[in-house]
Formats: C-alpha cells, structure tokens, sequence
C-alpha cells in the first residue's frame, strides 16, 4: 500500500506504528543514557564555539548568533569531523545539534528524533558505544510516535528519518550481537524504503544508495552468527550497490570488497577472495596512503594467498610491488609496525634465507 494513501487513511502518527509494527510502544529510555539535561544541552548549545580558539568579539557574535543559524553550522561541523574520522568532536558537534533542534523545533517536532538518529550513528563510530548508540535510537523512536504535524505536511522527510532510525537501531543490536532483533529492525527499514520507490517519495539512485547500507548491514548480521553461506549474497549486493553510487574505485568500496573476500575465504572460494582483496589494495595505493595504510591493505592479499595454499597466487604479490618500495624509503620500527614485519615474512618466504633476520623472529 502507498505510504501516502497509508497517510490519508490513518493519520501519519498511525501509518508510523504500523510501519513499525508497534516498536514504538512502551518504550522506556534507559537511565545510563549519556545525554546532557535540557539546562546542560541550552548551556552546550550557547557556547557552539571554544572561547579559546576566537577572539571576543567573534565569540559575542557566536553567542548572540539565531539558534538556527548555530544549528547549520554545528551540522557543518559534525559532518566535516565525521569525514576526517574525528569521530569524539563530532559527538560533541551532534550533542549541540540535538539541544539546538531542541531549542528551534520543540520536544515533539521530527526534527528532534532525527538529530537523535545522528547522535546514535556517530556514537556507533566508537567501539564499546553500542549501547549508548541503541539508547539514543530508542529516545528517536519515542519521539516520532508522539509528534505532532500538520495532517496538511508533506511526510516524505519524516519516512525517511524513520528509514535511518530503523537501519541505525539494527546496527546498534549487531553491534551488541542482538541478531535476531537487528534483523527485524533492518527489515523494517528495507520495507519502508521499498514502499517509498514505489510511491514515488525518492528517486532510483536514493533507494539504491539505501539498499547499499541495508545490505551491508545483513550481511554483517549473517556473518556475525557465522552463517557465510548466507552472508555472500548480501555483500555482493552491497559491493554492487556501492560501486554503482559512490564509483568503483571509491574508498568507501575498500571495507565491503574486505568483508566480501573475508567470507570467500572461509567458504574456501580463494581465487574470488584474493582477487577481491587485491581490488581493494589498488584502490588504497590509488589514494596516496602512508606506507603502513598500503602495508595494511597488502597484509590482506598475503594472507589469503597462503591461506589457499596454491603457488599461482603468490603471483598477486606482484600486487605490492609499490607497497614494497615504500617500506625502503621508510624502515618500519617493530614497536610500531609489527604488521609491516608480519608482511615481509609472508611475502618473502623464498628469499634465500635459512634463518629470519633477528628483527623479524618475534612476530
């Protein structure tokens, strides 16, 4: 049924509950929420900008600043640490825009939840912060289910909030190895950006960019019970889908094409998985990286092609080849790079040596 002829029948806040077949009902948020009180979030939410990094007359402009205009710029922020992986200050950044949105929109504006949607994804960058990211969800969902539009409001935005809120609430249950309730949560949201197409409430390349996430995320759900079999589909899906949005040889390819290889190789398909580690590898070298990022990407290929015990693949360490020649300019310490020696020893098993140099004996 069309999200909008769901909207006209029962009102949004119903078309919502059903979506979410109820999950929205006796939620409770958890006390161990690490969320700031309203007077901590105002307090955040004033002081946007560190007094020690302007002068005062930049700072009294900051602080004298419309709530709005602090809102977009606390977003700017959030999103620009995010891309340079600063993920604690972009916690910091997404905990004003939640007081902001506060502060601009009210309790019970959609707003609201989805600025608690974007807290629970950046908590979700951290490891050990799962729980927090699950909270965080959970205080969205309440939100939605009690907020309050015009019944003349197009809701678009708002089934697209719900899309993230149930794909992150799915990914904060996998964190906490909650499969089966990550599972359901990830459910809803396939279906929720299914109907969407359909009605024509966002475009092909959107759904696609969608399905790129909700894939990677079943996929990671199968491969957390061990269940590769059932896990292959998913990831090439997600590759598929990734290449198609964000560009082939794009970074954001390197993760899934790992994942995929990874689950290849524990099927004991080592010829795809050596492969699709050795795409991600020139994908890294293509983008300029530090000689331990491209030692990293190469350990990958090293592995899996001892691991598959055949001659012909130590043909793909041609691959690391570059790789190789960054380690001559800069000498590894072992303190620091134990994967770099790791490598050599892997890669370099016929060099005509009877005994490991005494640099390489520890690892």
């Amino acid at each position: 049924m069309c999200v909008s002829t769901l909207l006209g029948r029962s009102g949004r806040r119903n078309s919502i509950h059903r979506l979410g077949d109820n999950v929205y009902e006796n939620m409770q948020e958890s006390q161990e929420v690490l969320m700031p009180s309203h007077l901590d979030e105002v307090i955040a939410a004033v002081s946007v900008t560190s007094k020690k990094r302007i002068p005062n007359k930049l700072l009294q402009t900051a602080l004298f600043q419309p709530p709005r205009e602090k809102l977009h710029l606390c977003q700017e922020r959030a999103k620009s640490c995010l891309s340079s992986c600063e993920y604690k200050q972009a916690i910091q950044e997404l905990v004003r825009c939640v007081a902001l949105t506060r502060i601009c929109y009210g309790d019970s504006h959609w707003k609201l939840a989805e600025a608690y949607v974007n807290l629970a994804q950046g908590y979700l960058q951290l490891k050990g912060l799962s729980l927090q990211a699950k909270q965080h969800a959970e205080k969205a969902k309440e939100i939605l289910a009690n907020s309050i539009e015009s019944p003349y409001h197009d809701n678009t935005d708002i089934f697209k909030c719900s899309i993230e809120l149930f794909h992150t609430m799915g990914r904060a249950l996998l964190s906490l190895q909650k499969f089966k309730e990550a599972s359901e949560n990830l459910v809803k949201a396939e279906r929720l950006s299914k109907e969407m197409l359909q009605c024509g409430n966002i475009i092909k390349e959107e759904w696609v960019e969608i399905q790129a996430r909700i894939k990677l995320s079943f996929a990671q759900v199968y491969q957390g019970q061990k269940r590769s079999k059932e896990a292959l589909p998913y990831y090439q899906k997600a590759l598929e889908y990734t290449e198609i949005t964000k560009d082939e040889r794009s970074l954001e390819c390197v993760p899934v094409l790992r994942e995929l290889a990874g689950v290849e190789q524990a099927l004991g398909l080592h010829d795809a998985a050596v492969n699709h580690f050795s795409r991600a590898h020139l994908i890294v070298l293509s983008k300029n990286p530090s000689p331990e990022e491209a030692a990293d990407s190469a350990h990958f290929i090293a592995r899996a092609a001892v691991a598959s015990g055949r001659h012909d693949h130590h043909a793909h360490a041609a691959n690391l080849q570059e790789s190789d020649q960054r380690w001559k300019m800069e000498p590894p310490k072992p303190s620091k790079s134990p994967r770099l020696n790791q490598l050599f020893v892997v890669l370099h098993p016929f060099n005509g040596r009877k005994k490991l140099p005494p640099l390489l004996t520890k690892y």
